[in-house]
């Protein structure tokens, strides 16, 4: 059985265009190194890594699902060519609020990629920047990181904290199990 790490895309994986805005194109989308320093971390530490990301702006017509697809293509080639890492998959949940068991905080996404890829969800981690991320992680069994302001109401849920993005590869490398 794999384990794995979930990560939120949004905040997470690039920068958050705000609430309420949706990333509609590859111009718009901008990698974290924070995100790319977690990913090297959970890589050399024997996990896979998934993302997984709500894209509302889908199914409210704002973007094409095809836009979703070319970004992830292009994180794709990016994290190999520039950095030589890669993602086990990704999966999006392009519904409307309340229309499917995919959309966060509903587990579905994490519990679909552990079918696909043979995923041990209670030795996986969520890393997200809200709370619908952190209870899809508990949901599914996983362990949870909150990224964002450490004082917020929806950090407290989570299993660990982290100010930034910046700071995520550091407790990776303290708390992810080497294997």
């Amino acid at each position: 059985m794999n384990r794995c790490v979930f990560f939120d895309r949004d905040g997470v994986v690039n920068r958050s265009p705000g609430p309420g805005d949706y990333v509609r194109s590859w111009a718009e989308f901008h990698l974290l190194a924070g995100f790319v320093d977690a990913l090297r971390v959970v890589r050399e530490r024997g996990f896979v890594a998934v993302v997984v990301t709500n894209q509302r702006g889908v199914a409210r017509g704002l973007m094409p699902m095809e836009s979703v697809e070319d970004i992830h293509r292009r994180l794709r080639r990016t994290l190999r060519r520039e950095y030589d890492l890669d993602l086990l998959d990704i999966l999006v949940c392009p519904h409307e609020k309340g229309t499917c068991a995919c959309r966060k905080p509903q587990p579905g996404m994490l519990l679909e990629a552990a079918r696909r890829h043979a995923i041990d969800l209670s030795g996986s981690w969520m890393v997200g920047d809200s709370e619908r991320d952190i209870e899809a992680g508990r949901r599914a069994g996983c362990h949870t990181i909150f990224v964002g302001d450490v004082e917020a109401a929806s950090s407290a849920a989570a299993d660990f904290r982290v100010q930034d993005v910046d700071a995520l590869a550091g407790l990776l490398a303290a708390r992810l199990p080497a294997g």
